[in-house]
């Protein structure tokens, strides 16, 4: 399945090009995370992947969400078909611009960002950068996390969340640094005084993030 994408390509394309993914949340699409493309480094080629499931109000989403069963919160089986048709995704195009010696990031939102978690835990060698915004790890999509400590050591994590955040508990967001300090990965944990949003501060040291 191919997945459909927005796409900013830099003036010169080589084998070490690093390539950025943008996976945007919940009823939103890939023109929301896009936009954070005239501030990101433009030497990258940029993806912004929109999700495979329409919602309610004209967005899309990478899986239902059911508020209202605790044990069940998430559609477990759509969840990891859409990790899956990404990782395909990625690696189509990884070929199709002959990307064979470059770094591969990933940045996510909400949704985006659980699977930006599940993603580059359980393929620490594809990845280099990891951005995971007002998310949480999500423990039923990380039970295949990768046992080698030297992969998961190289893997450069910036997660940040809204301390006003109604729809994602920052206690939940929190749990990312105990799982992350425990798998030896290097991390920066950040909350900003925000709703589920992304605000200036948090935009500015997400742009350091990457361009460091």
């Amino acid at each position: 399945m191919d997945l459909q994408y927005l796409v900013r390509e830099p003036q010169n394309i080589t084998s070490k090009t690093p390539l950025l993914i943008l996976l945007h949340g919940y009823g939103s699409n890939e023109e929301d995370l896009f936009s954070f493309v005239p501030t990101l480094p433009e030497d990258w080629i940029v993806i912004s992947f929109r999700a495979p499931h329409s919602t309610a109000y004209g967005g899309f989403s990478w899986y239902d969400i059911d508020l209202m069963n605790e044990e069940n919160r998430i559609d477990l089986d759509q969840a990891k078909a859409s990790e899956k048709v990404i990782l395909e995704n990625i690696l189509k195009i990884t070929n199709h611009y002959g990307l064979t010696e470059n770094e591969t990031h990933l940045c996510g939102f909400s949704q985006g960002g659980i699977l930006s978690y599940a993603l580059a835990l359980e393929n620490p060698d594809l990845f280099s950068k990891v951005a995971c915004m007002s998310c949480y790890p999500e423990e039923k999509l990380l039970e295949n996390i990768s046992k080698d400590k030297k992969k998961l050591e190289k893997l450069r994590f910036f997660i940040s969340h809204g301390s006003e955040d109604a729809i994602i508990p920052l206690d939940w967001g929190r749990k990312a640094a105990e799982m992350l300090y425990d798998l030896g990965c290097y991390f920066s944990f950040r909350e900003y005084m925000s709703g589920h949003g992304v605000n200036q501060k948090n935009y500015m040291d997400l742009m350091d993030f990457f361009k460091s």
